[in-house]
Formats: C-alpha cells, sequence, structure tokens
C-alpha cells in the first residue's frame, strides 16, 4: 500500500508540471497503474455500510388484562409486562419476604377482616331483618340457597326454624304473643268500696312471701351464726403459752438474754448516734421461722442487741442480733394475725395487738402473759406513753375511730380520743412525750395534748392521702409519713406541725402497704420498703433516691435502722422471712 501512496504522490507531482511531454504508450499504463492504486486507497478509508433501519412503532399494541385486580403488587423481579398495569399497581409497597407462621387459614382469600364474603343479592330491609332474626331466634334464610324449595334453606338452629316454619322473624312477632297477667276487674267508680281500677291485684298473686323449706334452712343456719358471733364464748382469748429455743434461759453469771452484751464490737449502752452512717449493700443474714409474713419488727430499747417480730402466723417471736443470731423465744396467744407490737422503756414487757381483738401484755423474759385487754374491736396500734412516771399506761388505735387508754395495774379504759372518722392506723409520741400524732383512714393528721380527748391540731388537705405509717426522726424535729400516693411526706414535729414541701421523697411504690420508714441514726438517709420487696434508701438531704435493694420476694413491709451500726439495717416481709444488711 505504502508504494501504491509513492506512486500518487509522483502521479501528482508529475502532474503539476505545466509543460510535460504528449503521453507514450508507456506512460498511459503506468498513468492508469497509479489511478487504480488511489481507488484502492480510497476504498480503505471509506466507513463500512451502515444496516437497514427497523420500522419503529410509536404507539404498540399491548395487550390489557381485564380480570386483573387493581392494588395487585408486582414483582419487582419481573423485567416485561404483559399488560397495562393501573397506578395503583406500580406504586404500591414491595412485597416482604413470606410470612413462615402464615396458616392455611390466613393464607385463604379474603374481602373483609372476618373471611370471605359471598356477594349475595338482597336489599337492605331484609338483611337486617335476617341478622337481627339470627341474633334474636338463632336462625336466618341462608342466602346462598336460590331455591326456596330446597330442603335446608335455614341457617343457624335449623330445628327452631322448623318448628317456626321459618316464618317469625324480629318484625313478625304475631305468633310469640305473651299472654298478659290477668287482673281482677272492677272499673266501675259508683261502686265505692269494691271499686278497683288500675290498682286491682292479679289473679295468680300471693300476698304473703313464705319461703320454700330450702330458703328456710339457708335462713336457720344464717340467723345461728349470728346468734354465734353475738355470744362471748367465741371472743375468749386464745390460750398463752411459750417455747424457750436455747439451751439455758440463763449463763453462767445468771444473766438473761435482756443482758447487753458487751463483746459485740459496738458500745451498745452508748447514747450517743454514730458520728457518720453507710449505704447498707449486701445481705448479711437472714432470721426463718415464721411461716407467714411477718408484720413488723422492733428492736430492744436503747441497745438493740435483741429483735422482736410479729406475724400474720398468729406468733411473736424475740430474735437475737448479735452473735449466733438465734431465735430464743415464741409467745403464742393469739388466734389471729398479729398487727403490732410495742417494748415499754426497760423492755421488760412488751404489747401485742392483733387481729382477734385482744392487747396482750407480756413478759419479755419468762414469755409469760401478764393481762390481756379489749374493748371488742380491733386494735390496729399501739404504744407504751414514753416517760417514765406513766410506764402503766397505753394508748391503742382501733377499728371503730378510736384511740383508746388503758392502765395496766387495773385493767381499765381510761382515756377515749374519739375525733377521727376512719380506723387509726398511727400513733407517734412527740415533744418531750407530752403530745401524740395519730392518723387515719381519713386521711387527716391529728395531734392530741396527752389525756385530753379534743384534738388540738387537725391536718387535712383536699390533695393528701391516707399515711398507714409514721416514724419520729432522731432529733425528734420531724415525722416522716408514708403517704398512699408513693410519696414519704416530712411534717415538722414540734409546735406548728407544718409540712416541708422541700423534703419529699419518691421513686417507690407502696400501693396500700403500710411500709415502715425508718431514719439512719446521724440522719443522713430515710430508709423504706415498698410493694416490690425492695429497700429503699434516700439522701436527707437532697431526697435523692440513692438505692435499692431487692430485699424481699413479696412486700418489704418494715425497715429499721440500727441505732448503734452505721450500715446495719434490718427488714421484714410477707415473704415470711427478716433479713440483715450491711
Amino acid at each position: 500500500m505504502s508504494a501504491a501512496i509513492a506512486a500518487l504522490a509522483s502521479y501528482g507531482g508529475s502532474d503539476s508540471e505545466p509543460d510535460s511531454e504528449p503521453e507514450t504508450e508507456g506512460g498511459s499504463q503506468r498513468s492508469a497503474a497509479v489511478l487504480a492504486s488511489r481507488d484502492a486507497v480510497l476504498h480503505l478509508r471509506a466507513p463500512p455500510a451502515a444496516p437497514p433501519a427497523l420500522p419503529v412503532d410509536a404507539a404498540p399494541e399491548v395487550a390489557v388484562k381485564e380480570d386483573v385486580e387493581t392494588g395487585v403488587h408486582l414483582d419487582p423481579a419481573i423485567k416485561e409486562v404483559q399488560y397495562n398495569p393501573t397506578y395503583e399497581t406500580m406504586f404500591a409497597p414491595e412485597f416482604g419476604p413470606e410470612n413462615p407462621f402464615r396458616t392455611q387459614q390466613m393464607a385463604a382469600p379474603r374481602n373483609m377482616l372476618s373471611g370471605y364474603a359471598e356477594p349475595a343479592h338482597i336489599n337492605d330491609f331484609m338483611f337486617e331483618q335476617q341478622r337481627r332474626t339470627f341474633a334474636t331466634y338463632g336462625y336466618a334464610l341462608d342466602p346462598s340457597v336460590d331455591n326456596p324449595e330446597a330442603a335446608t334453606k335455614y341457617i343457624g338452629s335449623v330445628e327452631e326454624a322448623e318448628k317456626n316454619q321459618g316464618s317469625l322473624t324480629v318484625f313478625e312477632t304475631g305468633q310469640r304473643k305473651i299472654e298478659k297477667r290477668k287482673k281482677f276487674k272492677e272499673n266501675d267508680a259508683s261502686n265505692i268500696d269494691g271499686f278497683l281500677g288500675p290498682w286491682a291485684k292479679y289473679v295468680d298473686e300471693k300476698e304473703v312471701a313464705k319461703p320454700s323449706e330450702e330458703e328456710q334452712k339457708e335462713l336457720d343456719e344464717i340467723t345461728a351464726k349470728r346468734q354465734k358471733r353475738g355470744k362471748l364464748e367465741d371472743d375468749k382469748p386464745g390460750e398463752e403459752k411459750t417455747i424457750l429455743h436455747v439451751k439455758e434461759m440463763y449463763d453462767y453469771q445468771g444473766r438473761s438474754y435482756l443482758h447487753v452484751p458487751q463483746d459485740v464490737g459496738v458500745n451498745l449502752r452508748s447514747t450517743v448516734p454514730p458520728e457518720k452512717c453507710y449505704l447498707p449493700k449486701k445481705q448479711i443474714h437472714v432470721w426463718s421461722g415464721h411461716t407467714k409474713g411477718v408484720s413488723a419488727v422492733r428492736l430492744f430499747p436503747l441497745s438493740g442487741h435483741i429483735m422482736l417480730s410479729c406475724s400474720m402466723d398468729c406468733k411473736i417471736k424475740l430474735w437475737e442480733v448479735y452473735g449466733d443470731r438465734r431465735c430464743l423465744r415464741t409467745f403464742i396467744g393469739h388466734s389471729k394475725a398479729v398487727r403490732d407490737i410495742c417494748f415499754n422503756n426497760a423492755g421488760t414487757q412488751f404489747l401485742s395487738a392483733a387481729y382477734d381483738r385482744y392487747l396482750k401484755l407480756w413478759d419479755t423474759e419468762t414469755g409469760q402473759c401478764i393481762s390481756r385487754f379489749t374493748n371488742r374491736k380491733v386494735p390496729y396500734c399501739v404504744k407504751f406513753n414514753p416517760d417514765e412516771d406513766k410506764q402503766n399506761l397505753f394508748v391503742a388505735g382501733m377499728s371503730d375511730k378510736k384511740i383508746v387508754q388503758w392502765d395496766i395495774r387495773s385493767g381499765e379504759i381510761v382515756q377515749e380520743y374519739d375525733r377521727h372518722l376512719g380506723a387509726v392506723n398511727t400513733i407517734v409520741f412527740v415533744d418531750e412525750n407530752r403530745r401524740f400524732v395519730s392518723t387515719s383512714d381519713d386521711k387527716s393528721l391529728r395531734v392530741w395534748e396527752w389525756d385530753i380527748p379534743v384534738d388540738f391540731k387537725y391536718i387535712a388537705e383536699p390533695s393528701m392521702h391516707s399515711m398507714p405509717a409514721v416514724t419520729l426522726s432522731p432529733n425528734g424535729k420531724w415525722l416522716a409519713c408514708q403517704s398512699m400516693d408513693n410519696q414519704i411526706l416530712i411534717f415538722g414535729a414540734q409546735n406548728r406541725f407544718r409540712l416541708n414541701k422541700k423534703k419529699i421523697f419518691k421513686g417507690h411504690m407502696v400501693a396500700g402497704y403500710a411500709c415502715q420508714v425508718d431514719f439512719s441514726p446521724d440522719m443522713s438517709y430515710v430508709i423504706s420498703g415498698d410493694a416490690d420487696g425492695k429497700l429503699n434508701i434516700w439522701d436527707w438531704k437532697t431526697t435523692k433516691l440513692y438505692s435499692r435493694l431487692k430485699a424481699h420476694d413479696k412486700v418489704c413491709i418494715g425497715a429499721v435502722w440500727h441505732p448503734h451500726e452505721t450500715s446495719k439495717v434490718i427488714t421484714c416481709g410477707w415473704d415470711g422471712l427478716i433479713k440483715l444488711w450491711d
């Protein structure tokens, strides 16, 4: 090819000469060769020929799929659609993965929520008539049967339909006329003595309602029970007894368990509280022995070396807090659950209040029941007067709205404080024991002077709830009240008894339980149980909830901080356990 191009160039050069010689035979042959070579080169440079063009159809004929439902999802994997889909179909959301739990019933075609309804030609009145007939009588015409002569043309209670020949519907009650009760008739107003008018009695009316034999038996049983309940024989106190659980009642020096130990690492005779208290972190001991829920625990006065517990199993138990932490003694004498207990100042005696309507005075050391008191009402709380010269007097809050004051020496009621409008829940002595505060189911708080049966302070707000557990702070300045709106409210305990709105402790859920509240000895923490069985600990200054410990499986009803320990807390619950935390 390069030779041909060179020849073409030389040809072009010779052609440009002005005076060329006339062509000879050899020259004409050469020029023919050059022209052939040029044609070959031009042929090489020309582009390839284009293929023949296809005809373009701007509006192709597309089959319209008539039986396709609107809104049916298109498979996103399909590349070609054989029909014109609607806008709803094209823009419907994509199908997700197939439900692996899809049952045959779920897969069945549905055109309404409850399943598939076949189309039937029936007007609104007929439909409503048959629907109501089915609801009332249990049968209706079968809408799928077109032939009225068919053998089974009813659905539902076919026997009932055949009995009524299917003609009885809710709008055709003619066949079911209920016969009216007949009355004596005398409508003649001129008959002054015999005129009855609309006040006539029914013919079959019974004038004397006499119970049948079975009803008479039931009535006799009920009246017999009521008479028994009214008799005093049933209310006789249960027989008291006690069980000592330790081998020797006295040690080698003749000291009983009431003696305060001095070898426990803490001075239990000290009157000074610990300087700094800390949060309890873990459970270190469980006292078990009660067979039902524990209602309350009380530490021995001043020292706290032994502990008293009362339970719904009708028993009261005395436990060691230090050493082997054994159960020392069980006091048995109540026939129903014991609600509250209270030591006297020395701890030598204690009172118990139970649902058998009795208050009993026990000797802590010997276990003997000294005396029993009752006013035939249920005592909800009991408290000795803390004054040394009034240790023979105690008060009890009763279910009949009264606070009753007894004298132990005579066994007589010496005073009644009757101002509350509901059962009395708590009694707490304040102001150097000259006064006491009581709370009740009437959602009020009343302050009383000792031996004066008229409350001199009455606190009740529309926003207040019942407060079934109240505790006095160690410094005697504050009352912590467990309110039934899941809050612990703080009232001043001197003179004014005002609510401290800056100190409201929240975050727990008491849900109607009288969960006991307590303070740490240095007044830095507030503790309370709750309905979930948790022990809640708040900071006194900031009211922040610092700690929540899962203490019991059921309600944590009681929580007591040991007065001589920096971080020992005792809790009791309705699971029948008493636990020690440190």
